[in-house]
């Protein structure tokens, strides 16, 4: 009596058996591959696969943030043109506190008017001086010592407008400080000026005496 069958048969169905069991763990895999789960853990797996940024490619990051950090921002622009019309304006008001000007003249003419309306009844040669003449020359003065004085105010605002600004601003162009210092030095002339004529310190009225 032998064994070898039997022997044969046991070992047939074990390898049956083991290949069995492959398919159904493939087929498992598969299956779990298949899944929302499965699909989550291989997308884990490749996120995880991927190689880390280099040392160099860190630098050049960090050097880019740095470098938008040290850009500094851009200053306003300033284009003068409020300072340089102010700064013409100081001259003309300079100049014209010199020179005389229509408002001066047309005032000075009027009280030369009621001067000679006043002393048309008669008077003393000393009161016709000092209505006609006095007056008229007193209202000439004092309207060219109000154009010096405007002339001094705006002259010395835009020369010093600089001093309560940002301290970042860009620096007056050249040309608006020069003719507002000429404006600033017109008008200390002229107030100096019409005071002295309006006072009298420079030229007098006529005296009737002998």
């Amino acid at each position: 009596m032998t064994v070898t069958p039997a022997t044969t048969k046991t070992d047939n169905e074990a390898d049956a058996q083991a290949t069995a069991a492959e398919e159904s763990g493939a087929a498992a895999g598969d299956t779990a591959a298949q899944t929302p789960e499965g699909s989550q853990n291989h997308a884990e797996k490749a996120l995880l696969s991927k190689e880390p940024l280099t040392d160099e490619a860190e630098a050049e990051e960090g050097d880019s943030d740095e470098l938008d950090d040290d850009v500094p921002p851009v200053a306003p622009v300033r284009t003068g043109i409020g300072a340089g019309a102010a700064a013409v304006v100081s001259g003309a008001l300079g100049l014209a506190s010199l020179t005389g000007t229509w408002t001066g003249k047309i005032l000075s003419e009027r009280e030369t008017l009621l001067g000679q309306i006043k002393t048309a009844q008669g008077g003393s040669a000393s009161a016709q001086i000092h209505e006609i003449y006095g007056d008229s020359w007193h209202t000439t003065a004092a309207v060219n010592g109000g154009f010096a004085l405007l002339a001094l105010l705006v002259g010395a605002f835009v020369l010093a407008r600089p001093a309560f600004g940002a301290p970042d601003a860009p620096p007056q162009p050249v040309w608006v400080r020069a003719v507002a210092l000429g404006g600033l030095v017109l008008g200390a002339i002229g107030l100096l000026l019409s005071v002295g004529m309006y006072f009298d310190l420079f030229a007098t009225l006529p005296s009737t005496g002998s």
